[in-house]
């Protein structure tokens, strides 16, 4: 079984032209030691709160205020533990064992006495050098006329990103790295902010991803590092434990793992994320939890949450001209855009047929928005004319673009008026919008199953480049300006050739583990007792 959920482009440049390998240094070290004692202790707990539910039956979700003062001492009693296990001592798994000085041991404690060295080059063992250093960094070489693509993927049970490199004057796309994820991914987002800079400089420049997944955390990855081990931050509960610190009480205490909402940081999935283009340090979230969050990426902490739909909201979008408005689409069936600004103003809302699967501003005219739904239909809206109630609502045009869910929809921010949807029925279609209203250009079933992505590459040199991926687990770029529909369409907008050539589409080599028997099973059908896979279910 294999699925790509989500996908986004790197712009050209903006990755690193020899990313870097990731190195364990000391301060690393740290680091990953906090972080997984802080995973062994949850375990612990899960696993004494399980044999003994009784001892939290006291606990209560009832604010955030309660959390804080409230929380459980890990037993510490050997007669507390389970007769099965008390040969392991799990309790005192840490504490057991000496080193030579004496002293207990750590955990990964004795790792900083071991000599390493960066290269070969530098350990006096090695004499015989060789340019396995130099070929692989050769290897990781992006040049400045790549485009990297990120997918969030989930791969037998396996969820990861896989980072793709494509090669357009080549045909060519290939893995270059993939990251490990805790959880099925559900959206990302691409940031150009290092995390953490206090001081905010224009000419500061990175390329991190940020993923959202079935878990309520939002983690960010620095996509220029090679074979990390952990995110460079974490947005929620997970990135703010109160045992990370050295106070002792706070280390006993307990992380409640509450559902209730509250004004810090998301409880349920994260459904979609928006990157702030022009205040930069601004990442959106949207929950399953029914919340937005706006989060601070110099601090990695929530500055305001805000709460304007009453059912899981699946798509939000920031505004590329009036930079403090987002738009946000919900399972309530309506359509809100809100100043970020004034948390406690009243909204306009859109009311659509269906629950909302996407929504997106056009970038060629700030005023105007699309709404795609589970129906299958597109609402063009402008925001000039916002209704008194959402039943009111009066869309430029509406359009019957598939007869399944459009789960996937996309703008060309180059070309005006080029629009492409893909839905559960594995259709991609192709629109033309011009002031008569939109009209197909073509459609195609690229063999990539149920349609959960697609996406326009966002530079000039390769505007008319889609990438495509959902339920087989494959992508595939469509050069759309090989398409004779498509040049007969937009000839008049942008330079096309006249000459007739064969369709181009770039995908990674075939194999047998990554795709789907034939005449098998779509990913999820016939496993509906699964937990989380029932939103990529056809009913």
């Amino acid at each position: 079984m294999s699925m790509i959920t989500a996908s986004v482009w790197v712009p050209r440049g903006a990755a690193a032209n020899f990313p870097t390998k990731y190195e364990v240094d000391e301060k690393e070290l740290t680091r990953i030691s906090k972080l997984a004692k802080l995973h062994l202790e949850d375990a612990e707990h899960d696993l004494d709160h399980a044999k003994h539910p009784e001892n939290g039956k006291s606990e209560t979700d009832e604010s955030s205020e309660d959390e804080k003062q409230s929380g459980v001492t890990l037993p510490n009693s050997q007669s507390d533990i389970d007769n099965d296990l008390k040969e392991f001592n799990l309790e005192h798994y840490d504490s057991d064992v000496g080193d030579e000085d004496g002293g207990p041991m750590a955990m990964l404690g004795d790792a900083q006495s071991l000599a390493y060295h960066k290269t070969n080059a530098e350990d006096p063992y090695i004499t015989l050098q060789d340019s396995e250093d130099d070929e692989e960094r050769e290897e990781l070489q992006v040049l400045s006329t790549d485009n990297m693509l990120v997918a969030a993927k989930v791969e037998d049970e396996v969820a990861h990103l896989e980072i793709y490199v494509y090669e357009d004057q080549a045909d060519n796309l290939y893995v270059h790295h993939d990251i490990m994820l805790p959880a099925i991914p559900l959206c990302v987002e691409w940031i150009d902010l290092p995390i953490g800079q206090t001081a905010l400089d224009a000419s500061m420049k990175g390329s991190f991803v940020a993923v959202g997944t079935f878990d309520p955390d939002i983690e960010i990855w620095d996509l220029d590092t090679v074979d990390c081990m952990y995110p460079n931050a974490i947005l929620g509960q997970g990135g703010d434990d109160p045992r990370a610190d050295d106070n002792p009480e706070k280390k006993k205490k307990k992380r409640k793992k509450t559902k209730k909402a509250n004004e810090n940081y998301h409880v349920d999935a994260v459904l979609s994320l928006a990157a702030n283009k022009n205040h930069r340090n601004l990442l959106a979230s949207s929950s399953a939890d029914k919340t937005i969050k706006l989060w601070d990426l110099t601090t990695a902490k929530c500055a305001k949450s805000y709460s304007y739909h009453t059912d899981k909201i699946c798509s939000i979008a920031w505004n590329q001209k009036e930079s403090t408005c987002l738009l946000s689409g919900s399972y309530d069936r309506t359509v809100v855009v809100a100043d970020m600004r004034a948390p406690d103003a009243s909204v306009p809302r859109w009311g659509v047929e269906s629950d909302v699967e996407t929504v997106t501003w056009d970038p060629h005219d700030a005023n105007l928005f699309y709404v795609t739904t589970e129906n299958g239909v597109i609402h063009y809206n402008d925001i000039r004319t916002a209704p008194k109630a959402p039943d009111q609502s009066k869309p430029i045009w509406t359009l019957q673009a598939h007869d399944q869910s459009v789960a996937a929809f996309d703008v060309n921010p180059i070309i005006p008026g080029f629009l492409v949807t893909g839905s559960t029925d594995k259709e991609v279609k192709l629109w033309n919008v011009q002031a008569s209203g939109p009209s197909m250009v073509t459609s195609r079933n690229l063999d990539v199953g149920k349609v959960f992505t697609t996406k326009f590459a966002p530079d000039q040199e390769v505007a008319f480049r889609l990438a495509v991926a959902g339920s087989k687990g494959s992508m595939q770029i469509w050069d759309t300006s090989t398409n004779a529909a498509v040049r007969r369409a937009f000839g008049d907008r942008v330079a096309v050739s006249d000459e007739d050539v064969k369709e181009r589409l770039v995908a990674l080599q075939e194999d047998s583990s990554d795709s789907e028997q034939e005449g098998g099973e779509e990913p999820g059908e016939g496993n509906g007792n699964e937990k989380g896979w029932e939103s990529m279910d056809e009913d």
